[in-house]
């Protein structure tokens, strides 16, 4: 490494991990990255490679918390690696929800931290982990710039009528109830991109992003600006996830709570981790399991991957009208990146209301763990289809470097 390269650390805490990485913010090279998980259990673990090299695995003990888990990022793994150390110009942090108080990336003080405390009840899984990962961060690095980069302010774009929902307009006004969506650097990345490979012009171009995980959401994109995405309050909002429900009649948590005697917290549980591709298979919330399940002829899998396609479709369809026309559509995340066959059926729905086509070939090859990606469409498609790893890694570290100018 030259010894003036200048790189930043990037720092994405989960409700129970803690994944880290070191890039460079110029040429996008990762030296080290890794994950630790498991945090605040028994089996609490961390695991890393330093430039592609094979991935060492290490316990941290029973019960290690985010805390200790960047402690050993500074003090283990990367104690042999002073010029790494000394290259660090700043940390970005991904943070879940900024809700409405911020619009932009921002530098870390103490009344930043109160800000993303306040948010906690739109992501109570994810903002206090966040927290301590700033603490934590900024207690090893304290002379260099920590900046938060929020998943929901590309979302900010939005017009109202999009945002608000159908409720009283005091729960909005005095309790900032709205629609924030989630995964917003990653649509913002991937739309970027899809503009940059397919020719586009930044100011008429006009995009579809499909974040598709073990959380899913989707985003219509208007000459570079979000004007509606799916996920809403918080995370549980919109298509069919792993374990999250999705869209779902309110009246359904009214039921379960008068006719079941649920309380609400059982039904929040219920609907957060135990729906989805989890609750329609009885048997796994990752989609590889689902795919294998449905090509072994599992009827509950089937059922899931059909629904989750058909969902899918739906918002896709349904982004039309907001964008008035469509050049492309962006699939990634995990699922997006390398399930062809949903990529298929979804476009198949697509194909007759709205003139999109598959080009079958492509899209079997178009697996990003192999090396695949690009154009999925036909000629004669009416908007063009393509597949873009996400790289949201790349973008905190770039929007976090300009901090450090």
């Amino acid at each position: 490494m030259a010894s003036n390269e200048k790189n930043v650390l990037v720092v994405n805490c989960g409700s129970s991990s803690v994944k880290f990485a070191i890039v460079n913010p110029v040429d996008g090279k990762v030296s080290v990255s890794g994950i630790a998980e498991a945090l605040n259990l028994e089996d609490a673990r961390i695991s890393w490679a330093f430039d592609g090299q094979d991935k060492t695995e290490q316990s941290l003990g029973a019960g290690a918390d985010h805390a200790k888990a960047i402690d050993f990022v500074v003090e283990t793994i990367l104690a042999g690696h002073k010029e790494l150390l000394d290259s660090l110009v700043a940390v970005g942090h991904r943070i879940v929800s900024g809700g409405d108080l911020y619009s932009q990336p921002t530098l870390v003080d103490d009344s930043v931290e109160a800000g993303i405390e306040k948010c906690i009840p739109f992501a109570p899984l994810h903002n206090p982990a966040h927290l301590q990962g700033i603490r934590a961060g900024r207690k090893v690095f304290p002379n260099i710039p920590h900046v938060c980069v929020f998943d929901t302010a590309f979302h900010q774009t939005m017009p109202e009528h999009a945002f608000r929902f159908a409720i009283p307009e005091k729960y909005y006004t005095e309790n900032r109830i709205r629609r924030y969506g989630a995964h917003g650097t990653s649509h913002y990345y991937v739309a970027g991109e899809a503009c940059r490979e397919l020719g586009g012009d930044p100011d008429n171009f006009n995009v579809i992003t499909c974040h598709l995980g073990n959380g899913a959401s989707i985003s219509a994109v208007k000459n570079g600006k979000c004007i509606d995405t799916s996920m809403g309050l918080t995370p549980l909002d919109g298509l069919m996830m792993g374990t999250r429900s999705g869209s779902i009649d309110p009246s359904v948590i009214f039921f379960l709570c008068d006719n079941l005697g649920l309380t609400a917290q059982e039904v929040c549980k219920i609907l957060n981790k135990e729906s989805g591709l989890l609750g329609i298979s009885c048997k796994t919330s990752d989609f590889r399991g689902i795919t294998e399940g449905k090509l072994a002829g599992d009827e509950k899998c089937t059922l899931a991957f059909d629904m989750f396609c058909y969902r899918l479709a739906k918002f896709i369809g349904s982004y039309f009208v907001p964008l008035g026309h469509v050049d492309a559509i962006v699939f990634t995340g995990g699922i997006g990146e390398n399930s062809f066959r949903m990529r298929e059926r979804v476009l198949e729905l697509l194909a007759e209301p709205f003139g999109i086509r598959i080009d079958r070939e492509k899209n079997e090859k178009a697996l990003v763990y192999k090396g695949g990606r690009g154009l999925i469409s036909t000629p004669e498609s009416s908007c063009k289809v393509t597949v873009i790893p996400t790289n949201e890694e790349l973008i905190i570290a770039r929007l976090a470097g300009e901090f450090a100018k």
